[in-house]
């Protein structure tokens, strides 16, 4: 079972603390679990423009490959302008449809205000309901109080949530095998 932590920003670095501590818990559920931890900062994205994938460069065609052949995801955001970044929606703009259905997927997020979690509902819900995966009802919304000045997550509620998500993830993922 591949499962694909995604940082879907390439700045800052909360998000991908809150991906850490979600990889720690996916550990502790089973070992046949593959987690593969992808941060966009890390790659030479290109502004997706429908070509065929085979011409764009290296790295989009490795981002385009492993979100397709992941089993599962936990997909992390930055909540910019009332908004998700526009790397994540690029990323999401090269993936065919068809290759995320009825795979499960988990949401974790952080704003600056506590009303950004809307953005989840509004924004990403709907776009993976396109791609008709199996998105876990209780995302996680963190916001910059729950942060040390140095990026680490300090809030113990937070942590709470964060497993208590990927518990149900987990439940999601044994469902989708019956599938």
């Amino acid at each position: 079972m591949k499962i694909l932590l995604l940082n879907g920003t390439i700045v800052g670095t909360k998000t991908k603390s809150l991906l850490d501590e979600i990889q720690t818990y996916i550990s502790k559920l089973h070992k046949e679990y593959d987690t593969t931890l992808i941060d966009l900062k890390d790659f030479d994205m290109q502004f997706v423009d429908g070509r065929p994938v085979d011409q764009y460069n290296e790295d989009m065609q490795k981002l385009i490959h492993e979100m397709e052949h992941a089993d599962a995801y936990v997909i992390a955001t930055p909540i910019f302008q009332g908004s998700i970044p526009g790397t994540l929606k690029n990323l999401l703009d090269a993936i065919s449809p068809l290759a995320m259905r009825y795979k499960p997927v988990s949401i974790v997020a952080n704003g600056g205000t506590l009303q950004h979690h809307l953005v989840i509902e509004s924004q990403l819900k709907p776009i993976l309901d396109y791609f008709r995966c199996l998105v876990t009802p209780n995302y996680v919304y963190t916001h910059t109080n729950h942060f040390s000045a140095d990026g680490e997550l300090i809030d113990e509620d937070v942590h709470h949530r964060l497993e208590e998500m990927t518990k149900v993830f987990d439940q999601y993922i044994q469902m989708s095998h019956r599938i």
